[in-house]
C-alpha cells in the first residue's frame, strides 16, 4: 500500500508571464469522464493566477462529488478551485497517474475529506493520504497503455454516437423544422396538451427514504439519455411513494436549473420514478408520442436554454417550460421518424461490432 502523496505532489506555480492569448480553465470546462481536457476560454481580463502545464493532472477540488479530474494537453492558467497535480519521478508511470486519479474510490476519499455547506472543498492534505494498491513501474506501464487504449476506443464510440445523434438531428430538422429556424407545421404549446409536473428532496429522517425500491432521479442524470436504474440501485436509493410522487415510464424530464451546460437538458425516463424539485416532467403516456417529443426538445435545446430568467444564475421553470412549443403533425408522421431514430439507435452499436 501507498499513500498518493508518496507518488504525486501538488503543484503551486504562479503564473508571471503575459496574459495575452493563454488558455484560461475553470471548472466549468473539465467534463466529467473526460480524461484529456479540450475545453478553455480565452478571456480579455480574469483573476486566476495558478499556473499549470501540459500532462499536469487538473482535479476540481470544489464539490468533489462532481467527480472533474483530467489531463492537460496545454499550458495555461487555472481557477483557485483546481488542484494541480504532478507525478514523482521514479513513483509512477505520468501516464497512469490520471487513471488513479479519476476513478471512484479516489473521489470518494476527497468527497469524505470536504468541507464547507455551500461550496465543499477538499484540501491537498487529504487527498495526499489516500492510500492504495500499486503495482511495479514495469507492470503500471503495461496498465497504463491498456487503460488508454481502452479510453481511445470510447471516445471512438463516442464520436460514433455523435454522428448517429446529427443524423437524427438533420431528419428531424428536415421533416418538422425547428423554433430558430421556423416550424414547417402549426404548433402547440407543451402545457396544452401535456400534464407538466416537478418532484422534490425526500425526507433524509424518514426512515423509508431508502429501501424503498423507487430511485429518485437528480437533475445531473439528464443528458440527453434514456434514465434506466438496475435493481441493485433501486435498492440503495429507493425511497417511498409517500415523500415524492411516483412518475410513468415514457415521462420526459428537463432540467430546468443546474450550472453550465445542465440546463435544458432532456432524457427519457423508462422506469417509474420519482425526480428532484430541479426537473421538469412532461408526462406522455404515448411511448411514439414520448420518443418525438424526446427529439423535439433536442434539437431546440439552445433556444429552450434561451427561454431562462434570473439573474446571475438564470433557471427554468414550470410556467417557462409549459410555453414551449412543438408542431402539430400526424400519427403517421412521427411513426414515420419514429423509425428512422429507432433505426439509428440501433446502428450504434451494430456499427461497433
Amino acid at each position: 500500500m501507498v499513500k498518493f502523496g508518496e507518488i504525486a505532489r501538488e503543484v503551486r506555480t504562479v503564473w508571471k508571464e503575459m496574459r495575452e492569448g493563454v488558455p484560461v480553465v475553470g471548472l466549468e470546462h473539465i467534463v466529467p469522464g473526460e480524461m484529456e481536457l479540450k475545453k478553455y476560454d480565452l478571456p480579455e481580463e480574469n483573476t486566476f493566477t495558478k499556473k499549470f502545464c501540459k500532462g499536469q493532472v487538473l482535479f476540481g477540488r470544489r464539490r468533489a462529488y462532481q467527480k472533474k479530474a483530467t489531463v492537460a494537453t496545454f499550458d495555461g492558467i487555472c481557477s483557485g478551485d483546481i488542484t494541480v497535480i504532478e507525478p514523482i519521478p521514479g513513483m509512477v508511470v505520468p501516464e497512469l497517474l490520471p487513471f488513479i486519479v479519476a476513478n471512484d474510490r479516489f473521489f470518494d476519499h476527497a468527497i469524505q475529506g470536504s468541507a464547507g455547506s455551500l461550496s465543499p472543498r477538499v484540501k491537498w492534505e487529504h487527498m495526499a493520504n489516500y492510500e492504495f494498491e500499486l503495482p511495479t513501474l514495469g507492470e503500471q506501464k503495461v496498465l497504463s497503455n491498456k487503460l488508454w487504449a481502452a479510453y481511445r476506443l470510447k471516445e471512438a464510440y463516442q464520436r460514433l454516437l455523435n454522428a448517429t445523434d446529427e443524423m437524427v438531428k438533420s431528419q428531424f430538422l428536415e421533416m418538422f423544422g425547428c423554433e430558430k429556424y421556423g416550424w414547417k407545421f402549426p404548433t402547440y404549446t407543451l402545457s396544452s396538451k401535456y400534464n407538466i409536473g416537478t418532484g422534490g428532496t425526500p425526507d433524509r429522517k424518514k426512515g423509508d427514504f431508502f429501501g424503498g425500491g423507487i430511485p429518485w432521479v437528480k437533475s445531473t442524470e439528464v443528458n440527453f439519455n434514456e434514465v434506466w436504474k438496475t435493481e441493485e440501485t433501486l435498492n440503495e436509493e429507493g425511497l417511498s411513494k409517500s415523500n415524492c410522487k411516483l412518475y410513468d415510464s415514457g415521462s420526459i424530464l428537463l432540467a430546468m436549473y443546474g450550472q453550465g451546460a445542465t440546463r435544458g437538458r432532456v432524457a427519457k425516463l423508462c422506469i417509474p420514478s420519482t425526480v428532484n424539485q430541479a426537473i421538469a416532467v412532461i408526462q406522455i403516456q404515448s411511448k411514439e408520442e414520448s420518443n418525438f417529443v424526446f427529439n423535439a426538445l433536442k434539437v431546440n435545446y439552445d433556444e429552450i436554454r434561451a427561454m431562462a430568467i434570473g439573474g446571475n444564475q438564470q433557471n427554468l421553470n414550470l410556467s417557462l417550460v409549459g410555453k414551449i412549443r412543438l408542431p402539430i403533425v400526424s400519427n403517421e408522421m412521427i411513426s414515420k421518424f419514429n423509425t428512422i431514430s429507432n433505426q439509428a439507435d440501433k446502428s450504434k452499436y451494430y456499427e461497433l461490432n
